[in-house]
């Protein structure tokens, strides 16, 4: 299982976590987050020399497709994690503009998944999130049994607070995520990570090298 771990955005965390290779690194461009970059100080030289093997998302809520584009090409962006409630033509015309797209849903017992299919030709993974309060970073979970619901026609990822006291429990969920995606139970404040820890779930999700 792949890793993401997100809200990243100080330099020196930033180092220290991409010496542990994740697999994906979310930086969050809604302004009312706390783990908000902050688009005017955060440093597209520094975001642009991070090791190509890590896959840079950007996280963006209810935001206008230029405002989009505009921080993919200025960040290198490999993806863009829509997690407002953005429309399938939304999803459409932004991938014309050649940007790869990650659509969230917030997840409780009452969502329907049919409505997933008008959005599958549009984005390449899905989110599956836990409902809260805020656009993400909640630290709370929803019923993986719900995804028992979800046909697999596009891997996803898993967020909502996971930890490292719950990880082991997403061997039973069915259909496997393709990744998974942690951020506040990771944290030793906002935006800044707990290095060791992040390490430690690794450890457990990484299979040993021989």
């Amino acid at each position: 299982m792949k890793l993401k771990v997100c809200g990243m955005r100080d330099v020196e965390n930033i180092k220290a976590l991409s010496e542990l290779k994740p697999d994906f690194i979310g930086f969050i461009f809604y302004d009312k987050s706390p783990r908000f970059v902050g688009t005017e100080a955060f440093d597209a030289e520094f975001i642009n020399s991070l090791p190509r093997d890590i896959k840079k998302v950007g996280v963006f809520v209810n935001a206008t497709i230029d405002f989009i584009v505009q921080n993919v090409r200025k960040y290198g962006l490999h993806y863009v994690q829509l997690h407002g409630n953005e429309m399938p033509d939304f999803c459409r015309n932004l991938k014309f503009k050649g940007v790869n797209i990650i659509k969230a849903f917030r997840i409780d017992n009452s969502f329907i998944f049919s409505q997933l299919n008008n959005y599958k030709p549009h984005v390449d993974f899905f989110l599956f999130d836990a409902k809260g309060d805020g656009y993400g970073g909640n630290g709370i979970t929803f019923d993986w049994s719900i995804l028992k619901k979800y046909d697999n026609e596009k891997p996803y990822f898993l967020a909502g607070g996971i930890s490292l006291e719950n990880v082991d429990d997403l061997e039973s969920i069915v259909p496997k995520p393709y990744a998974m995606d942690v951020n506040s139970k990771f944290e030793i404040s906002p935006a800044i990570k707990d290095i060791e820890k992040i390490a430690e779930l690794l450890e457990k999700i990484r299979p040993i090298e021989v």
